[in-house]
């Protein structure tokens, strides 16, 4: 008897905490495309180190930025009451506020490494404040996520097509079309008919 309400224990345990598994996942916000973190990179590392030092700062401010936006948004899930908003716009928040520290540390090494002529090491520094830009925008992304806003980023964009070079370059509606004569099958009950 007792092994029998000990089996039923533990499947109740583990159903309790399959649901509560669900219900965690259920309320996290839905994975957006993972960010390129090599885009944009290439084409910034050839600046010059005075030149990454400006555009560092113009990130920082991107940042701060994005770091006001999801602060408005979170006074705005607490003046609603609202617990689910609020927590998720607070964890982004705060996840900001470490991709910002971290890019001001990084801004400062930065500095440091052009004034040095570190050309290597300011476009090593440059490559980690790209990505944390980045995650920045990310982060802004999955903010509105938390409050239902349809998802969009002002920035750069760009759309590239290709078209196949074997593709014909005649048009299809000219090809002879094929007719194909089908006769219905015949009555299977009506033999003898």
């Amino acid at each position: 008897m007792d092994r029998v309400r000990t089996l039923r224990l533990a499947a109740a345990t583990l159903f309790i905490l399959a649901v509560g598994q669900g219900v965690a996942v259920a309320q996290s916000p839905t994975a957006a495309p993972p960010v390129d973190a090599s885009a944009g990179v290439a084409r910034q590392v050839t600046l010059s180190p005075a030149e990454q030092v400006r555009e560092a700062d113009i990130y920082l401010a991107r940042m701060d930025q994005t770091r006001a936006s999801v602060r408005r948004q979170l006074e705005e899930a607490r003046a609603a009451r609202d617990v689910v908003k609020t927590l998720c716009l607070n964890d982004k928040l705060n996840q900001l506020d470490v991709a910002i520290r971290s890019g001001r540390e990084r801004t400062e090494s930065l500095q440091a490494a052009a004034k040095g002529s570190d050309t290597d090491l300011s476009n090593h520094e440059f490559t980690i404040l790209t990505v944390l830009r980045q995650r920045s925008d990310q982060l802004a992304i999955e903010a509105n996520q938390c409050v239902g806003q349809e998802v969009g980023v002002v920035g750069e964009s760009a759309v590239t097509s290709t078209v196949d070079p074997n593709l014909p370059t005649e048009d299809p509606s000219y090809y002879p079309g094929f007719e194909s004569v089908v006769e219905p099958p015949g009555c299977a009950s009506c033999v003898g008919n």
